[in-house]
């Protein structure tokens, strides 16, 4: 069963939200039938965005696009702050053998590219605004990374994002999916971080 925690620590100062994501993936998997490399980088999107959506105030729905030059030819998710999520890659068939270290080569498919958080707000009552766009270069490829790039540049927010997608050898099984995401909010103590 999918969960989705919040949290804060240090007088409200640190946010921390987790999320276990096994079924959602697992439902992305088998809809779009992507292979295993494909399969970890279309969950740790939709993890990750779903993370991101969970912090939302006054937005109803957020998206991320990864403009991929890689095989994969990029990702997008969408969730809302409600905890709906979706996403789909271009290319399912995107697959690398793994790295020396027995992981998914996701960095490889992703390769170059931009990162892309669009924030839309006024469906849920009929309205529809003009969405807020922010873009950052790709900077690793493996995801969690490029979120907490873009939130560190774009939205000036210091945060860790821990994204990953564990599939029973290679196979579209998916054992465990989920991930966490730590933020330092306005007045976090600078010896916190380090």
């Amino acid at each position: 069963m999918d969960k989705l925690i919040h949290a804060t620590a240090q007088d409200g100062t640190v946010r921390v939200l987790a999320a276990i994501t096994t079924d959602l993936v697992a439902e992305a998997i088998r809809r779009h039938q992507t292979a295993p490399t494909a399969s970890a980088a279309l969950g740790r999107t939709m993890t990750g965005t779903l993370l991101m959506a969970a912090t939302l105030k006054d937005f109803d729905r957020l998206s991320v696009k990864i403009d991929s030059r890689g095989s994969i030819g990029g990702i997008i998710a969408e969730a809302t702050k409600e905890g709906t999520v979706r996403g789909y890659v271009k290319n399912p068939d995107a697959e690398l053998p793994p790295r020396p270290d027995g992981k998914f080569d996701v960095s490889g498919i992703v390769g170059e590219g931009t990162f892309y958080v669009i924030r839309e707000s006024g469906f849920d009552i009929g309205l529809h605004r003009d969405p807020y766009v922010g873009s950052v270069p790709i900077v690793s490829g493996e995801i969690g990374e490029d979120f907490a790039y873009y939130l560190a540049k774009s939205e000036q927010i210091p945060s860790a994002v821990l994204l990953g997608v564990l599939l029973q050898n290679s196979d579209p099984f998916v054992r465990a999916s989920g991930g966490v995401l730590v933020q330092m909010m306005p007045g976090a103590n600078e010896h916190i971080i380090t």
